[in-house]
């Protein structure tokens, strides 16, 4: 039988050091004094992060509870580990989409169990397929079959096409296309978050004057003078969150700085009233707005599809 007052078995024989330090890891130790269910040596596993390593021993901070120092003579095994994501990144894809709902206040919305239909007045200006597409996101309380049923009926009600929002990969677009439903072939994009105060840090000072206009929890950020500016973006505050949308720049214009001027004061201001997390979408296709919002920081949280239902009489 081991010695379970002995060194720890394989010391050293880990990707551990003094460059973990600061990092998560997991570390496998020996607990010396007690043995294990099959009698020989006892061992436990500890997840955290490295705060020292010394001569002799390391401490680790775990999630939850004391940090904890360990003898190095008791580490059997440890490697570093990703970071945990950060909580912003752990929020469902439901409520991340339910919060596209405060960017049009005036839109029409019924609840169909976890899903919901959305019908955005016909008042002149742009349809948007978020606001006029069922958040198929979700149980909707019923089979996928009959809550495709409900969608198609109140979307022909309204005179609009049946479009569904699913998060690409899932169970709901899987059961949608095989009842026949079809993606639409455009407009998928990826939901991004980010940390308010990240990318504030990231963006720096800028050069450019920005004008900024505020009713509410809305805000519109331009730069440029006249009734047409060079560059323009708008947020909207709910909560802690800030939803970044409409970030345009004049073609004639672009990478000069002015989106990064118009984005940092909207974050200027969303920091001011209280935002914490930073959102948007952006459409895969577009891979230079894809690079811009990534090398600010915005990480990809999930992706979105749209699916159009089948046309009366298709396959017959």
């Amino acid at each position: 039988m081991s010695d379970v007052h002995g060194p720890a078995p394989n010391t050293g024989q880990h990707r551990l050091g003094p460059h973990v330090v600061g990092q998560r890891v997991v570390v496998r130790r020996l607990l010396r004094g007690e043995t294990g269910p099959t009698g020989g040596p006892a061992f436990t596993d500890l997840l955290g992060t490295c705060l020292s390593w010394s001569e002799g021993a390391c401490v680790v901070q775990p999630e939850e509870g004391p940090a904890v120092t360990i003898a190095l003579a008791d580490i059997v095994s440890g490697k570093p580990v990703p970071p945990r994501p950060a909580s912003r990144l752990r929020v469902s894809t439901r409520e991340v989409e339910g919060r596209t709902a405060a960017l049009w206040p005036g839109t029409e919305r019924v609840a169909l169990g976890e899903w919901e239909l959305r019908s955005q007045p016909d008042d002149g200006t742009r349809l948007r397929k978020r606001a006029n597409s069922c958040l198929a996101i979700g149980d909707p309380g019923r089979p996928v079959a009959d809550a495709a049923a409900e969608v198609v009926a109140f979307y022909e009600a309204r005179s609009r096409e049946p479009l569904a929002q699913v998060e690409a990969g899932s169970d709901v677009e899987d059961q949608l296309h095989a009842l026949g439903w079809r993606d639409l072939g455009y407009g998928e994009a990826e939901l991004r978050l980010a940390s308010v105060s990240r990318v504030r840090r990231t963006l720096g000072r800028q050069r450019h004057d920005v004008e900024l206009s505020v009713t509410g929890a809305r805000a519109v950020a331009s730069a440029g003078s006249g009734c047409d500016p060079l560059a323009e973006g708008r947020a909207h505050v709910d909560g802690d969150w800030l939803a970044i949308h409409d970030l345009t720049v004049d073609p004639g214009h672009r990478r000069r700085g002015l989106a990064s001027a118009v984005l940092a004061e909207l974050l200027d201001w969303g920091a001011e009233q209280g935002a914490l997390t930073a959102w948007l979408h952006v459409e895969t296709a577009n891979a230079d707005g894809t690079a811009f919002w990534e090398a600010l920081g915005f990480a990809p949280h999930h992706t979105c599809r749209y699916y159009r239902a089948p046309q009366p009489g298709a396959g017959q």
